[in-house]
């Protein structure tokens, strides 16, 4: 159960390292609850995937596949997000990989 509440922890922390530029630049209250929850998920999930690689690789691959769909859904609409989206994604998937091996092991 430590893991889990580690997991929960770590999923926190990304959502609002994520959601916290999201809100100074004022944007849309779903995009952020989406965003949010989305690396809220992430780290209930990257710690606990082995593909043997080092945990910030699967953490950036998961992250950036996982955001996929939603970029693909937004590029209509804002061409420009895809970059910090992208970043984002690949930063906090590192991260969440880093964390969850230093963490929960």
């Amino acid at each position: 159960m430590n893991n889990f509440i580690t997991a929960v922890i770590i999923g926190l922390v990304a959502g609002l390292v994520d959601v916290i530029p999201m809100i100074i630049m004022k944007l849309d209250k779903i995009a952020n609850i989406s965003a949010f929850a989305h690396y809220f998920v992430l780290g209930l999930i990257i710690p606990f995937v082995n593909w043997d690689l080092s945990p910030w690789i699967t953490g950036m691959i998961i992250s950036f596949l996982s955001a996929l769909p939603v970029m693909i859904l937004v590029f209509p609409k804002d061409k420009k997000s895809l970059i910090p989206m992208t970043i984002f994604s690949i930063v906090l998937g590192a991260g969440i990989g880093l964390a969850g091996a230093r963490f929960i092991g």
